[in-house]
């Protein structure tokens, strides 16, 4: 069956997220953690869908988001770590044709994607479990702007 990004919002009960895209919780876990931040969920998973044209901007969470492909095109996923200043490039798509089918982003680590195609649809889960209290966006972080000055320089416009 073939899909369109409008088919599927409707279809999986999306909403438009803060960073960029559409998304939907579908597993909070009952198990708690004590988290650094406190107690959290043990794990939560999320839809999340961009369309083409559509940016997951540049943002950070204070726990391990392992991000997995689930249908449409091969998305870009980028990992910076601010301490260390390295960029890595995911490639997340169906393993027979050539992509990974996930990919891990530690906490701490600046998480930015997109779409290369007409629509991604990935599933994301979150350990100990997703809290906005635990979500920042870079650009509102404390010297942010001199990472975008080197090895950030063409993702400026995913701020």
């Amino acid at each position: 069956m073939s899909y369109c990004a409008p088919d599927l919002v409707s279809s999986l009960g999306l909403a438009p997220h803060p960073e960029g895209g559409w998304y939907r919780e579908v597993h909070r876990s009952s198990l708690t953690v004590q988290a650094p931040q406190g107690p959290r969920a043990a794990l939560t998973t999320i839809h999340y869908l961009l369309e083409a044209q559509q940016l997951s901007r540049w943002h950070v969470v204070d726990a391990d988001e392992v991000w997995q492909h689930q249908a449409g095109a091969p998305l870009t996923l980028l990992a910076y770590d601010p301490v260390s200043r390295a960029l890595r490039q995911h490639a997340l798509g169906p393993l027979s044709s050539g992509h990974t089918p996930f990919a891990v982003i530690p906490a701490g680590v600046w998480q930015a994607a997109s779409s290369r195609g007409d629509y991604t649809l990935v599933s994301c889960t979150v350990g100990p479990g997703f809290d906005f209290q635990d979500f920042r966006f870079v650009r509102t972080l404390p010297g942010s702007t001199t990472h975008f000055d080197g090895a950030l320089d063409a993702f400026t416009a995913w701020l």
